[in-house]
């Protein structure tokens, strides 16, 4: 009997998770400030709850919409008839598009960045920091992407592909690995690598403001908001948001409820 879709992206999640852990231990590119054991659990612990919470609400959320769409011949890509791999191929770049338009919206405006900075608070980066969402950002993502799919009518398989990739390269750009540097800048023409996300990640705002890809890195060359190197040298940026400094401050149920409280 074969897997289900559940079973098929969980064994990609915990195959990437655990490699990137491994390889952090080895080839760290930044120190640590803060315990990465209390982190992990900080940060799987909120991803336990959106898996959750996602499935009560949406059930097969994205994958599903797709069966759904395809159903009922809803979307662009059901009135065209594409070979398989170019409708594979316009899935993939479109909803990465999106994505990255998602991110700058999110960090645009101000109600959605009070949800969005639990995501920035995290004071290191690592593969944990790519699962780290407040739950009510998780739900409003998958709305927005659901709504993506249903216009687009992808098939089913195109959007588990593209679920797998994004949730992967969410690992990997988060992870705290140092790459060669001849292979970071080529890796970077078409990918967003770790050296690239981490300035997104540091507290100085233009900086925050930048490099919002996760996945495919043409989009923020394309719009102008790629940077090359941060004021800092790599294993210097000072990462996560100027509001929160202390780990107590960053705790479980603190992060919960950061978007309900007043943000220093």
């Amino acid at each position: 009997m074969g897997m289900d879709v559940n079973q098929i992206r969980f064994a990609i999640f915990l195959g990437v998770f655990l490699l990137m852990l491994v390889l952090e231990h080895f080839i760290r590119r930044h120190p640590l400030v803060d315990s990465k054991p209390r982190r992990l659990g900080i940060n799987l612990g909120i991803t336990g709850l959106d898996i959750v919470l996602a499935r009560l609400v949406f059930g097969a959320a994205a994958v599903g919409a797709a069966a759904f769409a395809g159903e009922r011949g809803w979307g662009v890509l059901n009135y065209w008839n594409l070979p398989s791999g170019v409708e594979l191929v316009i899935t993939i770049v479109f909803l990465d598009f999106m994505i990255y338009v998602q991110h700058v919206v999110v960090h645009m405006i101000p109600f959605f960045w009070r949800f969005h900075i639990v995501h920035h608070s995290d004071l290191d980066l690592d593969v944990s920091s790519g699962l780290r969402f407040h739950p009510v950002e998780i739900l409003g993502s998958l709305l927005f992407k659901v709504g993506l799919i249903l216009a687009l009518g992808p098939t089913p398989f195109a959007v588990l592909v593209f679920e797998a990739i994004l949730n992967g390269m969410a690992m990997f750009s988060h992870s705290n690995i140092a790459l060669p540097l001849w292979l970071d800048k080529a890796l970077r023409y078409l990918i967003v690598t770790p050296d690239m996300h981490r300035i997104h990640h540091s507290v100085e705002v233009n900086e925050t403001n930048s490099n919002y890809g996760f996945n495919l890195s043409i989009w923020d060359r394309l719009l102008g908001t790629y940077i090359h190197n941060a004021k800092k040298p790599q294993p210097e940026i000072v990462i996560g948001v100027n509001a929160f400094r202390k780990p107590e401050e960053v705790g479980f149920w603190n992060l919960l409820l950061i978007p309900f409280r007043k943000i220093p």
